[in-house]
């Protein structure tokens, strides 16, 4: 959950890497570092706090020509955000310098061994172990010693490495942790993903697990297992203005209204209907490599694999695909799945669902499928991703880079994604008539149009969000897949607002949360038009008999819940599954604008990272 730059060839090389951390910092910001060599000694300098802080530390340092540099920003996991505990951490001896990204599981041992031969430690840190472990082992070969070192690490890792006494060299290795090369005309660059690659170079090369490279100015060097290996070279198809706020105040209100183009851009090329009313969508997996129509057929049930906000995408992704393909889904919590010895067999199709691609529980998970014969398919945004790898097949989300902490853009976009391959799916097991997927067809096709005009009525829902900006707790409600979205609309209200809030099922509000309801208590009702609307009625009238702050997300012209909620949010719902999509957009302004008027960062919350690469 840290973020490591690493630059070699490359004019201005320290900024560069300063640079790099910017556009890395969702990915840890309680403190941060950078090294380079200097006159042929190395030099770090280490803050707690932000990049920001970082760069105000090396404003009057001269870095001269440095040419070489590493960096890191860091999330803590070992040791307290300090000076003395952020990375890069270097070796007693002063001979290695290393930034890290990962768990080391057994430093503890490691530790006391390298204090018995005299060496000594000024962090709490697993990561100087390695610095140390390395060191002992340095004779001037240090692509050679990382790479007799690394299998005494038990845990995760993304690591670059520079010694001074090979001063046009960078070590760079991974072991479940990502980790891409950029590279460039006479220089070569390493990030944990490939938004600070991008500025510099578009071609990329992901390392795969347990590689281990060499990067000099004009050349790069993988290897596995102590051999060359072959590597890919990718081409990342977004651009770097892409990674940019282009005038927003905040990254996350920028891919808020970015949704009904990331939607646009995951069904260009996709996806065609035909005008002839008789003829079927035509449906183009690219990034599922094509798979037979056979692969869908025998399938006795869908486990859909994640964490987070990802879960809440599947739990409405169940509806769709039950219904849709008639084969019984099962949402799970990657984290419980693969620790509970589920029953898995070859019939089962394993969908794993994250925006980064790297989260650890869905990526072990995604393991434990394979191992047990299951078919596994990912729905992932970041190209190239240990978890798009690791699946037989990949639908990318074409999300482009989301940089806030709290998921937005993603979260619609797998929604829209996982409804894509259930029409697909249902269309190859003719699961679904033609008339039906025609007219699920239009509706998928149509979301960007709907989404537009609910960000329309962003100033509606800012002055809404400012009557509640100082609640202290808050309660979401809904039914049917209005539950996930009650439940995801809660995670984003704690995430950037810090105010508490749960998310229920409104068949539940009597067994338990309702206790809590007062006049002091916010209460927002999913309350769309649907089958179970005149049950989300009587819970508002409970609420409302409890003296309750009532906020309703309604159908638009819906004058029954004007007369009893406190304030309406009005969408035009029109089209049963796909306006979870819709109520996500209203739940995620509501969440931003209460976070903006408390003056919290919305892009960085505090104690959060934006890829969960550590269990």
């Amino acid at each position: 959950m840290c973020g490591i730059v690493a630059a070699i060839g490359i004019a201005d090389a320290v900024g560069v890497v300063l640079d790099g951390l910017d556009s890395l910092e969702y990915r840890g910001y309680d403190s941060a570092g950078a090294a380079w060599l200097e006159n042929g000694g190395l030099r770090v300098i280490r803050t707690p706090g932000r990049v920001a802080d970082l760069r105000a530390r090396m404003s009057a340092e001269d870095v001269g020509d440095a040419r070489c540099a590493i960096g890191h920003t860091r999330w803590a996991t070992h040791g307290q955000p300090s000076e003395k505990n952020a990375h890069p951490q270097v070796s007693a001896d002063g001979r290695v310098a290393v930034v890290h990204n990962g768990i080391i599981d057994n430093y503890a041992s490691l530790k006391e061994e390298l204090e018995k031969g005299g060496a000594v430690f000024k962090s709490d840190t697993d990561t100087e172990v390695i610095a140390n472990l390395v060191a002992s082992r340095y004779r001037g070969d240090l692509l050679k010693t990382v790479e007799e070192t690394l299998p005494l690490l038990d845990g995760t890792f993304a690591l670059a490495f520079m010694a001074p006494e090979q001063p046009d060299l960078l070590v760079v290795a991974r072991r479940s942790s990502p980790l891409s090369i950029g590279l460039g005309d006479g220089f070569n660059l390493a990030a944990s993903d490939a938004v600070p690659l991008v500025p510099h170079t578009r071609r990329v090369v992901f390392l795969e697990d347990g590689q281990v490279a060499a990067l000099s100015a004009g050349r790069c060097v993988v290897r596995q297992n102590g051999e060359p290996a072959a590597f890919s070279v990718s081409e990342i198809a977004w651009s770097a203005e892409a990674a940019l706020k282009n005038g927003y105040p905040h990254y996350m209100l920028k891919e808020i209204f970015e949704q009904p183009m990331t939607l646009e851009n995951m069904f260009r090329n996709r996806l065609r209907l035909p005008m002839s009313p008789d003829a079927d969508p035509e449906f183009t997996l690219d990034g599922m490599y094509r798979l037979p129509d056979s692969y869908f057929q025998g399938v006795s049930r869908i486990v859909l694999l994640a964490q987070g906000t990802a879960y809440h995408a599947c739990m409405v992704g169940r509806n769709m695909l039950e219904r849709i393909t008639r084969i019984p889904a099962y949402p799970e919590y990657a984290a419980d799945f693969r620790y509970r010895d589920p029953i898995l067999d070859p019939s089962v199709l394993a969908i794993a669902v994250t925006q980064s691609g790297e989260t650890m529980d869905t990526l072990h998970a995604v393991r434990l499928a394979r191992e047990a014969g299951c078919k596994v398919l990912a729905a992932v945004n970041v190209v190239g991703s240990s978890i798009a790898r690791e699946a037989d097949a990949v639908f990318y989300l074409n999300c482009g880079p989301e940089i806030g902490v709290a998921s937005t853009k993603a979260f619609t976009a797998m929604i829209a994604g996982l409804y894509f391959l259930s029409l697909r799916i249902g269309q190859i097991r003719s699961s679904i008539d033609r008339r039906e997927l025609r007219r699920r067809t239009l509706d998928l096709l149509g979301i960007g149009v709907r989404l537009n005009g609910i960000l329309a009525s962003d100033s509606h829902i800012r002055d809404v969000a400012l009557k509640y900006r100082d609640a202290r707790n808050f309660l979401f409600l809904g039914r049917g897949t209005g539950w996930p979205l009650a439940m995801e609309g809660a995670l984003k209200l704690k995430e950037v607002s810090y105010i508490h809030a749960e998310g229920y099922d409104a068949a539940e509000m009597k067994h338990g949360p309702i206790a809590l309801v007062d006049g002091n208590m916010p209460v927002l009702f999913i309350a769309l038009s649907g089958r179970r609307y005149d049950k989300i009625i009587g819970n508002i009238q409970e609420v409302r008999a409890r003296r309750g702050r009532i906020i309703a997300i309604a159908s638009h012209g819906d004058r029954i819940i004007q007369g009893l909620a406190d304030d309406v949010i009005y969408i035009r719902a029109e089209s049963g599954i796909m306006n979870s999509i819709c109520c996500a957009v209203p739940l995620q302004l509501l969440a931003y604008h209460i976070a903006v008027a408390r003056g919290c960062d919305v892009d960085k919350p505090k104690n959060l990272a934006k890829s969960v690469t550590v269990e």
